[in-house]
Formats: C-alpha cells, structure tokens, sequence
C-alpha cells in the first residue's frame, strides 16, 4: 500500500507512525473536518473474517463512547475496500515503551505520575463496563508535557468472543503484561488490567520486566506460577508502602488484586501525595515527622486506606513540590489568647457586680426588716 492515499474518500494519508501485528498506524488529514487524526489500519488477515469485523464494529462503538482525558479519543471507524481502519485522535509525542527504552526507568515520582493517570483513564472505562484486555507500554502514549493517554480500547476483545463462560486457544493480550488467568486462556475482568498496569509500573520501577522467557509458552507459565523479584532488591529507593501495592497488583489470584485500574490508582495516589509534601531523608526523617505542621498523619491516612496500607516511605526525591510546600501560610495555633473576648466578660462583671446592691435596695423596700 502506498505511503500517500485517500482513505474512505475522506483521509488523506500522510505518514506512516508504526506498526504492529495487528494494524499499521498512520498520521492523515480529515478532509472533511480538517484536523490531524491518527489512523489504524488492521491487517487483511484480520478484515478478511466477516465475523471479526462484526466483533470489531460493536467494540469499536464501545470504545468510541469513551471520554477521557487520559483515553484516546475515537472519531470513526469503518471499512475501506477490503480493510478494517479506526480513526482516533492524535497525540503528538512517542509510547511509553518507546520512552523507557530510550531513556531508562524514571525515578519514582514521575513513574508514580503517569501511572495514576493511566489508572485513571483505564478506570473510567472499567466504570463504563469496558475491558482494555491488551494493557501494555506500547498504547500509552505520552505528551511532551507528561500527559498520558491510553490508546486501543476493544481491539484484543474482538480477535475472539467474550462470553464469560467460555475458554480460549487464542491467548488475550501481549505475554510479556498479561495476567495469569489471559495466560490460562480465560477471559479477562477488570482484575487483569489491574496485573497488567502492575507488570509495567514494575518495569518502569526497577528497569526490568518481572517475567522474561524465551517463548510465549515460558512467560505464560511465569504469569501463572513464578512469584516476581522483590521489587526493593532491584531498586531499593521504592518506599516500602509502594513495594505493598505493586505486588498486590501482581498476586496471581484476581479477587486477592485490586478490583478496578481506580482502586489501583487511588492507593498509589496515597504515596504519590505523601511524596508531594516534602524530600525527607533516612536521618532526618523523625524529626520532619514530630515537627512539621504540614505533614499530614501518616497513620491516620494509612488506616483511612480500604487496602490498609501501612504508613508511606516519604524517601522520595520531590524538589519541584517542595517549594509549594514552603509557600504555604502556617496552621494557626489552637491555643491562641482572644484578649477581645476576655475583656467584654470581664465588663460584663462588672456590671452585673454593680447592679447588685441596686436589686438588694429595691428589694428591703418592698420587704422591710420591721
């Protein structure tokens, strides 16, 4: 297929921006509307089956009804000749996959950063009854300005049926970030997104993957049997309460994970904002935790977590936020003296110590001793 085409009579084509085993990507301009879209081309072994575009058209409408900021947006879909195409929103910058490759894992913070917002993104379309089923590095897109915007909502359902009570030959999604239970070939809930945003909040922790194998068949059976490294081991910057969460996220069981990508992302908010408050190190740490004014209770906050989290390893480097903190203005003192008030009690007794020998002189002469 030529790099330069019009597409459905509408698209033109402009530039190719990847591909994959499933569908090539292109940047095109909407003639119609005259804006920049990204298209997603799939490929003729997958157009070809009238089933699978049937499958394809309901996901796709699904997924079309998503509205996120961090979800690619989809703007049409249809079939072209003889080839499946979805047009989505396009997002200037490169995959996550692509960005951890280059430039190695980030440190915490930032990790925490554009994980939250993935969990939010995936979590939304689990609260809209939606699966991603295919959660991975390479459809995260991220923005010059880090902002994250998950991309393929529905495209793994629809390479095979997704009734609930049925097995599958077809493994659902990638082996290097499915769950255990995709492995098994059973479908997936919401509870395999949540392993999968594990398996990558994992990699962009400590740098590596907790499962590598040589063939999809030796992952497979990692997913399904092997625990991961200690996360701590490799990276021992990661807070300890961290360490907690992502390997909940990793357990083998679904029911013993979080139940949505919103429950994941609301307990790594916890530490994220914990972090936000202020850099402490090893040795001074007692004494920010005694003094401080702006230091919410660690405690407090840990048992106020539905997954009990228990406390927050503050040891994160967060010096863009750290002056944000200093500007707040200080927590007024409970015990302050109101000096106002106490003077106009102190008149009040005055006068009312001066009117009592008025009442004890109109009392005798109404009631005289004699």
């Amino acid at each position: 297929m030529p790099e330069s085409f019009v597409l459905n009579d509408r698209y033109q084509i402009e530039e190719r921006l990847g591909s994959g085993g499933m569908a090539v990507v292109y940047r095109a301009q909407d003639r119609r509307l005259e804006r920049t879209v990204a298209i997603k081309i799939l490929r003729k072994t997958y157009s070809a089956d009238p089933a699978f575009r049937e499958r394809f058209r309901q996901e796709a409408k699904a997924a079309a009804s998503l509205s996120h900021p961090n979800i690619v947006t989809i703007h049409d879909f249809g079939f072209d000749g003889d080839q499946l195409f979805i047009v989505m929103e396009h997002v200037p910058g490169r995959d996550l996959k692509t960005i951890l490759q280059a430039s190695g894992r980030p440190d915490t913070p930032a990790a925490l950063h554009l994980m939250i917002q993935a969990c939010a993104g995936i979590g939304y379309a689990h609260r809209s009854g939606l699966i991603h089923c295919d959660v991975k590095p390479q459809n995260m897109l991220v923005t010059l300005d880090q902002r994250l915007k998950v991309v393929d909502f529905g495209i793994a359902r629809a390479v095979t049926s997704i009734r609930p009570d049925e097995k599958h030959a077809v493994v659902w999604g990638s082996p290097l970030y499915f769950s255990p239970e995709q492995a098994s070939g059973l479908p997936p809930s919401t509870a395999s997104d949540v392993y999968s945003l594990g398996i990558i909040l994992f990699e962009m922790l400590t740098g590596q993957l907790p499962f590598n194998g040589a063939t999809a068949e030796e992952l497979s059976r990692s997913h399904r049997e092997a625990l991961p490294p200690t996360p701590r081991r490799l990276n021992p910057e990661i807070p300890i309460s961290l360490e907690q969460i992502l390997l909940q996220s990793l357990a083998k069981e679904p029911n013993v994970r979080f139940n949505s990508a919103d429950e994941f992302g609301t307990a790594l908010a916890i530490v994220h904002e914990a972090a936000a408050y202020a850099e402490i190190t090893p040795d001074d740490d007692l004494a920010q935790t005694a003094f401080d004014p702006y230091l919410p209770d660690q405690d407090q906050v840990a048992s106020s977590s539905e997954h009990k989290i228990i406390g927050s390893d503050r040891r994160i480097s967060t010096k863009p936020i750290k002056a944000s903190v200093a500007n707040r203005k200080p927590i007024p003192h409970s015990q302050t003296i109101d000096w106002l008030t106490w003077l106009l009690a102190l008149l009040a007794l005055i006068v009312l110590g001066g009117l009592i020998p008025f009442w004890l002189w109109v009392y005798y002469q109404i009631n005289p001793p004699f």
